[in-house]
């Protein structure tokens, strides 16, 4: 069974498509696009194409190293 999901900010367009059945290289992948706003970005759109596998790594990097919602502290 196919599952895709697109969620969109007024920056950022995010998209995941996953197919568990699917064997082809490429198949599962997250897509990060900007909203191609001008007075942000030079140009049209860029598009970051990863598979699951790498956003997964991304997710664990970003869990790691952003803070979490309220104050931090320095060790």
């Amino acid at each position: 069974m196919s599952f895709s999901k697109t969620k969109s900010t007024k920056r950022f367009s995010f998209d995941i498509n996953r197919n568990p059945t699917a064997k082809k290289a490429g198949s599962n992948t997250v897509t990060i696009s900007t909203a191609g706003d001008a007075g942000r970005y030079s140009g049209a759109t860029s598009a970051l194409t990863m598979t699951v596998k790498e956003a997964q790594v991304l997710q664990s990097f970003l869990n790691e190293n952003l803070p979490s919602s309220g104050p931090t502290v320095a060790i």
